[in-house]
């Protein structure tokens, strides 16, 4: 399936940046790419085809989204605190100059997030960050704590760039209520490369929980790996059952 291919200069990143269109009808989807990915991995990785009848029926128009990583959470070349401020050029990116382009170009208000791996990093932070966009998420097989990519070394842009630490301090009534009357979903295996992972579902389902705020948390079972095939899968399972 062929996709709508768009490029332009980013202010925010001072570099050009990309992103694809699939899909002519129904809820915009931002698919961010797995870690040092890029735009054209969700369709490398068969994840646009395994999606294809939710976007043939005019239920989906999914935007495969450009990643930085190695230029922030994963530049082993900068200080943790560098890595995090070019995060917050991406941020920038995303919420300035992505979302405006994508609902102009939809005509929708509000979008889902998803992700595989450190794009499911991506889509919870940008969710929870930033509800008055993002109504719903999809989140799998991710991790949910910065601690890996700054050496224990925390600041106030990492910490609130890392949900598990900063999910449980959050009491704004304007929040949470904005993500209890959202789609809410959060897959992980336990098989291969998927320990981490799955700790950090379990820690995020208990922060939730706790806040009263209603998400699927689906714990899939020991042969599930950390890889695409099993992704490919999980996507659909959840864009139908959430009735996107």
């Amino acid at each position: 399936m062929q996709g709508e291919k768009h490029r332009w200069h980013s202010p925010a990143l001072g570099q050009e940046m990309e992103c694809e269109i699939y899909g002519h009808a129904g809820r915009p989807v931002l698919a961010f790419p797995s870690q040092d990915g890029r735009m054209g991995d969700f369709a490398g990785f068969g994840m646009i085809d395994a999606c294809a009848e939710f976007l043939d029926a005019g239920r989906l128009r999914l935007v495969a989204v450009d990643g930085i990583d190695w230029q922030s959470w994963t530049n082993a070349a900068a200080r943790p605190a560098e890595r995090a401020r070019r995060h917050l050029d991406y941020d920038r990116y995303v919420m300035d100059e992505l979302v405006p382009f994508v609902r102009t170009a939809t005509g929708r208000r509000t979008m889902w997030v998803t992700g595989c791996s450190m794009g499911a990093f991506h889509a919870a932070n940008f969710f929870f960050r930033r509800p008055d966009a993002f109504d719903g998420v999809i989140g799998l097989s991710g991790l949910y704590s910065a601690t890996s990519f700054v050496d224990g070394q925390w600041d106030d842009a990492t910490y609130f760039n890392s949900p598990l630490q900063y999910l449980p301090g959050l009491a704004d009534p304007t929040y949470l209520d904005r993500y209890r009357h959202s789609a809410i979903a959060f897959a992980v295996g336990q098989g291969s490369w998927e320990e981490d992972c799955l700790a950090d579902t379990r820690a995020l389902e208990a922060i939730l929980r706790e806040k009263g705020i209603p998400a699927w948390f689906d714990y899939w079972g020991a042969d599930v790996a950390h890889d695409w095939p099993w992704w490919r899968k999980m996507l659909p399972y959840f864009l139908d059952r959430l009735a996107v």
